[in-house]
């Protein structure tokens, strides 16, 4: 009976023995194939419109000295672009809660003349996920683009899907010739 009770005990010791490291080799598999996974998520990623400068001509630049003013949704206006002189192109920030942008142009001319012109970006918000990992963003595609023609000629949309790459060109906007 003596003999019966001990080998009962070592069959228990030695499944018990068993578990404990069948439980740490899961353990340990476990946690190193989590550690080893790779995310990825992008480390730039603003959003923004990029926009190229011409003048009636199609010149590449713009002599005249440029702020852009937007409304954020608290109701107070920020500037985004203070006092571009010479620029041939420029980024500015796009909004994911609204369906429609309001830019404020303030050009100001080599010969002290002022000019204030408005610019609609009409836009659909696209949700973009990378991974549960990373925070969401918004895509955006751009529909319309208006003015009001006080400063501005006219803008064109030549590239509507405004992502996080930065080499695109989304808008073309030419300048009135005011000299």
């Amino acid at each position: 009976m003596r003999n019966e009770k001990c080998h009962a005990v070592r069959n228990v010791r030695m499944t018990f023995g068993k578990l404990l490291i069948l439980s740490f080799v899961v353990c340990h598999l476990s946690f190193g194939v989590s550690a080893c996974s790779s995310i990825s998520c992008p480390l730039e990623t603003t959003v923004s419109v990029q926009y190229a400068v011409y003048d009636e001509q199609g010149e590449a630049t713009m002599e005249d000295t440029l702020w852009i003013f937007t409304q954020r949704s608290d109701g107070s206006d920020t500037l985004l672009l203070n006092r571009g002189v010479g620029i041939k192109s420029f980024s500015l920030p796009i909004s994911y809660s609204h369906p429609e942008d309001v830019l404020l142009f303030f050009i100001a001319d080599t010969t002290g003349v002022y000019t204030l012109d408005t610019l609609w970006l009409k836009k659909e918000d696209i949700p973009h996920f990378e991974s549960v990992d990373c925070s969401a963003h918004f895509f955006h595609r751009l529909t319309d683009v208006r003015c009001t023609h006080e400063g501005i000629d006219s803008v064109k949309i030549v590239n509507p899907q405004v992502d996080y790459d930065t080499k695109k060109t989304h808008l073309h906007i030419y300048f009135k010739n005011r000299n």
